[in-house]
């Protein structure tokens, strides 16, 4: 991350993204402490999942409080780079080293501290759990 804040893609991301996504992305959190970067095809989808659910559902109003406070439309420029919502920077801490994670269809960016207390191995009971899920 670049001190203006900008997070840079590696380029042979950049070309995938541009092939298959598009420029325009959704950057939001659902926890303040990761940077979630949904190509907006793929953030569209997500709004069509929450359209299907009850407008009264506080599950659903709760994520759209937390997604609303930190999301930001960016458009990734010709360099590969996407400027991070300076709330969802100041609150997850991510200035200086950050570790990209990619989850299927979107990117978490996390503090690299944060990340390194996180990424600890599974349990053997976590690695059962993701047999019984095929994983």
């Amino acid at each position: 991350m670049d001190e203006k804040g900008r997070l840079k893609l590696s380029t042979e991301y950049k070309a995938v993204v541009d092939r298959e996504f598009g420029n325009e992305f959704y950057i939001t959190s659902t926890d303040g402490k990761r940077a979630q970067l949904y190509p907006l095809k793929e953030w569209i989808k997500k709004e069509e999942q929450l359209n299907k659910i009850p407008a009264s559902n506080p599950i659903r109003q709760r994520f759209l409080d937390v997604t609303s406070r930190f999301g930001q439309t960016v458009e990734m420029d010709a360099q590969g780079r996407l400027l991070l919502p300076q709330i969802l920077r100041e609150e997850a801490k991510m200035t200086g080293e950050v570790t990209i994670v990619a989850k299927t269809t979107i990117l978490e960016v996390v503090n690299t501290s944060e990340f390194r207390e996180e990424a600890r191995p599974m349990t053997k009971e976590e690695m059962a759990a993701a047999a019984e899920l095929g994983l």
